[in-house]
């Protein structure tokens, strides 16, 4: 009896004459989100990925890891035998005996793509189920609401009985649609933001500005511990850290501050843009939500937009709270996004920020800075990279 895990593709099935492409991503993600587990024999074939472990690899982390490489829709834990309905009888009660003794009801399914098998699905699921109602006498047949679903798979290659499947990570092969620079904060939307965009398969790189000594080391460590957890989808992710408290200091000194939030927020953006370019990226993604705060509100993303000509992503702008702390949990980010260190966000916050600026008024007081000099150092002198 050999364990092994299928993955099945999501929706790049739906690609043409490029769908090689997005295939050979998918595995080349794969391989790298297991390659310290051992060694494998990973093969695609009929829209399923076939991971076979070559030494003694613990399969129930391999699973937990491909159920987060982007681009499969589901992924199972199977077992391989030959293709013969002797084989196929004699492992189903062996390999699902764990399984099926904490149920109560149960159904089987078949899928027979080797349409040279002399059985056919029906068949194959009346064999497969009397012989586990035999095995298992407390089971009963439920076809419509079973505790547990016996799949049988007779392909090309041999047949496979999986009873434990699971949804993937759905969405793209990380890295399929280009690059892109994630504005990572130490609250809870910004990761959200950066793993829905990953999931359509762009690359991300992190940037979070951090202000000593306004925010100490611990800020700093609670947004590289969010990098690292993003890693679990995002392999290779890096993060630049910008020191943006020279900026911060010069709009407080000389900046009304009602516009303190909206001007801070184009500094960032002006930064983030030239890091954009730095790192070949295409875009720029955050986590704003339409009118969750005074600095998202239209007017002032607009004004925080017109300060360059990047693609600005905002995949949250639709999303109520608790819409974003669901996906949040769900990622494993929450935990660590409401540990109590706050970012640079919150760093000379206005007690009444101004909700409707005009250009006029904010181009008046940025006219009080060197904002080209203050973009060039935190560009080139005052940064780190995290990887």
């Amino acid at each position: 009896m050999e364990q092994l895990i299928l993955a099945k593709c999501g929706e790049i099935v739906l690609k043409g004459l490029n769908r090689s492409k997005f295939d050979l991503m998918l595995i080349k993600n794969l391989k790298r989100s297991i390659a310290d587990l051992g060694e494998f024999d990973i093969s695609l074939a009929q829209s399923t990925v076939y991971i076979r472990s070559l030494s003694g690899a613990d399969m129930e982390e391999v699973f937990a890891r491909t159920k987060r490489v982007f681009g499969f829709a589901a992924v199972c834990m199977a077992y391989m035998c030959e293709k013969s309905m002797e084989s196929i009888l004699g492992l189903a009660p062996e390999c699902l005996a764990e399984t099926l003794e904490e149920v109560n009801t149960f159904k089987v399914e078949a899928k027979r793509s080797d349409k040279r098998f002399p059985l056919k699905s029906p068949e194959i699921c009346r064999e497969v189920g009397g012989e586990l109602l035999k095995s298992f006498p407390h089971l009963r047949v439920d076809v419509h609401h079973p505790d547990v679903t016996v799949t049988v798979e007779v392909r090309d290659f041999g047949a496979y009985i999986h009873a434990v499947r699971e949804p993937g990570a759905g969405g793209m092969p990380y890295g399929s649609n280009g690059r892109a620079c994630l504005l990572l904060s130490g609250g809870i939307d910004s990761p959200v933001a950066g793993y829905m965009m990953a999931k359509r398969g762009l690359k991300l790189t992190g940037i979070h500005f951090f202000s000593p000594p306004y925010t100490g080391e611990r800020a700093k460590q609670k947004v590289v511990t969010l990098a690292k957890e993003l890693q679990a989808y995002c392999p290779g992710m890096k993060l630049h850290v910008v020191h943006f408290t020279e900026a911060q200091e010069a709009i407080r000194d000389h900046c009304s501050e009602e516009y303190f939030t909206v001007i801070m927020r184009r500094m960032m953006m002006r930064v983030a843009y030239e890091l954009m370019k730095k790192t070949r990226s295409g875009a720029l993604i955050t986590g704003e939500s339409l009118g969750q705060v005074a600095s998202q509100t239209m007017d002032a993303l607009q004004l925080t937009d017109s300060v360059t000509n990047a693609l600005v992503l905002r995949p949250l702008i639709g999303m109520d709270k608790e819409e974003i702390v669901q996906i949040s949990r769900r990622i494993g980010t929450f935990d660590t996004s409401i540990q109590p260190y706050e970012d640079c966000c919150t760093v000379f916050t206005p007690k009444h920020p101004k909700t409707k600026p005009t250009l006029r008024d904010i181009e008046r007081e940025e006219a009080k800075l060197d904002i080209e000099g203050l973009v060039d150092r935190a560009v080139h002198l005052n940064y780190e990279i995290i990887e």
